[in-house]
């Protein structure tokens, strides 16, 4: 069973919101756990929060300002390599976007042009100067539409017998 989507706003409900930040807290860490295992990495975890009068420190002090100092440790350079602002950030998504339009183009236009030649060769053009890649290309096209036939004539059938 799939979980509802959780509206992202404040809890207003002091109660509610206290055992939300309770049962989140302990998922994070849990996060951070698995993650530490399966990828052999090194990890913490700093929370401040109004229900403490501490601030939560997991895995521990030690073991996090053991992350803290390599971090701090690290040339600026390094520290933000991967930061990204919100204007670079929309960059690099535009940017996959933008690969992502052009290779579904490319793949249309090729898709259509041997449609193209699939109905010229059912109209009587010879298959003669078409080449072994195109003519795997064309049996793809050909098995992939008379799946789409079949599809379509079972729903016809089903809803004409009803």
């Amino acid at each position: 069973m799939t979980r509802e989507k959780v509206n992202l706003a404040y809890i207003s409900n002091d109660s509610a919101r206290r055992t939300t930040f309770r049962i989140r807290k302990s998922g994070l860490m849990k996060k951070a756990q698995e993650i530490m295992t399966l990828c052999e990495i090194e990890a913490c975890a700093i929370m401040f929060s109004a229900y403490d009068p501490e601030p939560i420190v997991w895995p521990s002090e030690l073991q996090a300002q053991h992350v803290i100092s390599r971090y701090m440790n690290m040339s600026p350079l390094e520290q933000t390599k991967r930061l990204v602002d919100p204007k670079g950030f929309t960059r690099q998504m535009l940017e996959k976007t933008m690969k992502k339009v052009t290779k579904k183009r490319k793949e249309n236009n090729e898709h259509n042009q041997m449609t193209q030649v699939m109905y010229q060769c059912l109209y009587g053009r010879g298959f003669g100067n078409l080449t072994i890649g195109d003519l795997n290309k064309m049996s793809d096209l050909i098995s992939q539409n008379l799946g789409e036939t079949e599809r379509r004539l079972e729903f016809l059938q089903r809803r004409h017998n009803g």
